[in-house]
């Protein structure tokens, strides 16, 4: 496949976290030492089904420079598309995996005055390499987590462990303007917001931010496409004309790679604009973070990692 070059690994432990969260430590399945990484980095973790090949993100949680083992925490999610399944009740402590090298679209703005950090759920992986970091540089940090009850003490004795300062815990369910806005307003210039979590979480503290005039380079998301699922449709490839059905609970970037298709990627969460493809007919449904509004309404290009189609046939140049 067109994406990074990938590292073999063995699953060294796996803790439960929270009734559906663990975490598992890799370490080099040949020994040695691993790729070392930026706050805020993630892995493609590759998980081979008996029908089917998974491919998903997750955030090193870990502190930065860590070589000897990586750790990635997996929800299990309900509806599942498979991938979180698949962690959950085929890797045990033994497994091998592949892994691709560690890359980062959500790295910390170092010369930030002060750094906001929203969490929603398990959205919270992310922070935990980047608070350390910032607590050896004495940076200024506020963390707000928003998660479920049963998750609270969990999450937040894993932040405790990793900054000096404190978290502020919200287990209601509420707008996120509506939460958030009077603590972006107050932010003195310099502030950098940076947010993980579900898309109305991320959606409405983007909305609150750049209505009160907060720059776009100054504020940061991170997702990793767990909304890739949706109605089905058709991919048409204009080079070959050949035709792909995209099902219900597959992304349009697996769909290309299960057909053969060798489709270039990075972070499969729409966030870095590797996967980009030109659409000629059709109408994409929008769900990445790498285009401009702007961008999005042209219907140029289309991120088939996260993103589907509005319309039942969609037309690629490729």
């Amino acid at each position: 496949m067109n994406g990074p070059r990938t590292i073999p690994v063995r699953v060294a432990r796996v803790e439960p976290i929270a009734s559906d969260v663990r975490r598992f430590t890799l370490v080099p399945a040949d020994g040695g030492h691993l790729t070392a990484y930026s706050a805020g980095s993630h892995i493609v973790v590759t998980m081979r089904g008996e029908t089917r090949v998974w491919r998903n993100a997750y955030s090193l949680t870990t502190p930065s420079g860590t070589r000897d083992a990586y750790q990635i925490m997996v929800r299990r999610v309900p509806a599942s598309r498979g991938g979180s399944a698949f962690m959950h009740e085929q890797v045990n402590e033994g497994t091998t995996l592949d892994i691709s090298m560690p890359s980062n679209f959500f790295p910390l703005a170092r010369r930030g005055s002060k750094h906001v950090m929203i969490a929603g759920g398990i959205g919270v992986t992310p922070f935990l390499s980047m608070l350390p970091e910032l607590a050896d540089a004495r940076a200024r940090v506020e963390m707000h987590l928003c998660c479920r009850p049963e998750d609270a003490d969990a999450f937040t004795d894993l932040i405790a462990a990793r900054t000096t300062g404190g978290v502020a815990v919200y287990v209601d369910l509420q707008d996120a303007g509506e939460r958030f806005g009077a603590l972006l307003a107050a932010q003195p210039a310099g502030t950098h917001l940076y947010t993980c979590g579900p898309a109305g979480l991320m959606d409405g503290v983007a909305l609150a931010a750049r209505s009160l005039g907060w720059p776009e380079s100054h504020f940061h998301q991170e997702s990793f496409g767990g909304a890739s699922h949706g109605e089905p449709f058709v991919a048409v490839l204009a080079k070959s004309g050949s035709e792909v059905a995209v099902g219900a609970d597959q992304s349009l970037l697996e769909a290309l790679e299960a057909a053969g298709i060798d489709t270039p990627y990075m972070c499969r969460g729409g966030a870095c604009g590797t996967c980009a493809l030109e659409v000629l007919e059709g109408e994409p449904e929008h769900r990445d973070f790498f285009q401009s509004a702007a961008e999005r309404a042209t219907n140029c290009n289309v991120l088939p990692c996260v993103s589907r189609a509005r319309s039942a046939r969609i037309v690629l140049n490729i």
